[in-house]
């Protein structure tokens, strides 16, 4: 049988079973381990029956965990720097709006010491992050 082609001529075609070989394992991992990555810090919320608020693409987040542990946004952070971090960062941004997410097992005092705090360092708007509130009876 004869292709076309002489001894001396380069073949041009790609061969892509190796790139589709590779492109598959990689879809595979990604699609396993997508569901294991967690984002934001681990914490128990509250629920309440108070109404959701809107979402803003641009907001800070300040979680406080079970420990104690203070985190802005996905970063931990001393409670004694929380208030100068939370005003460095407020300079670069327009909006000067922050939620709060506080476990339910924190002490109120630590909850209302951290929401001085936010105040104390500009925040004009300060919303509590909860979960709807589930009903028993169903």
């Amino acid at each position: 049988m004869q292709s076309g082609f002489s001894r001396d001529e380069l073949l041009s075609e790609i061969n892509v079973t190796p790139f589709v070989d590779v492109m598959l394992v990689l879809l595979i991992i990604f699609m396993v381990s997508a569901p294991m990555m967690v984002q934001g810090v681990d914490v128990n919320l509250p629920r309440t029956a108070a109404a959701p608020l809107e979402e803003k693409a641009d907001h800070l987040v300040v979680s406080v965990r079970r420990d104690g542990q203070v985190y802005l946004n996905e970063q931990a952070v001393g409670v004694d720097y929380l208030t100068r971090k939370l005003e460095l960062i407020l300079i670069d941004m327009g909006a000067r709006d922050v939620y709060l997410r506080a476990d339910k097992s924190v002490p109120y005092g630590r909850v209302v010491d951290i929401m001085a705090r936010i105040k104390k360092a500009g925040v004009t708007s300060l919303g509590m992050v909860t979960l709807p509130e589930v009903d028993e009876a169903s």
